[in-house]
């Protein structure tokens, strides 16, 4: 992606049999699979767990995903996913991917997925300041 945010953050994870379709390719659902693990460590990374994230009262449930398919993932590939934050709106932040390959010179996906800022009960909320914080 152009422009992928400054502020970062790597994780591996090795494709099992059990990702796979028939094919034994990655199963398309499966790339929002490891958005969803990235993203995690994402969080986690900022000196937060998204557990605790979640009992301060704060809840990211996805608004919008997409994904662009670029080269196949296949059984026991290691992937080599980044991720970061792209934009923060008033109640709302968008996280961006990239699933590149092992020694990282062939892009596999990208893709984004925007979530809203909502309390335990799915009202919106302001992103409160101490979440943007541990992001900057």
């Amino acid at each position: 992606m152009k422009d992928f945010p400054e502020k970062h953050v790597w994780h591996t994870y090795r494709i099992s049999y059990g990702d796979t379709d028939a094919m034994g390719i990655l199963y398309y659902a499966n790339y929002l699979q490891l958005f969803e693990r990235m993203r995690s460590e994402i969080i986690r990374a900022s000196g937060v767990s998204y557990a605790e994230v979640e009992k301060r009262g704060v809840y990211l449930p996805v608004r919008h995903a997409e994904c662009r398919y670029r080269s196949p993932l296949r059984y026991d590939d290691l992937a080599n996913m980044r991720g970061g934050i792209s934009e923060w709106g008033r109640a709302s932040v968008t996280f961006v991917y990239e699933i590149w390959n092992e020694d990282r010179t062939l892009l596999h996906a990208t893709g984004s997925t925007q979530h809203a800022i909502t309390t335990r009960e799915a009202s919106p909320m302001r992103v409160p300041a101490w979440l943007r914080e541990i992001f900057e």
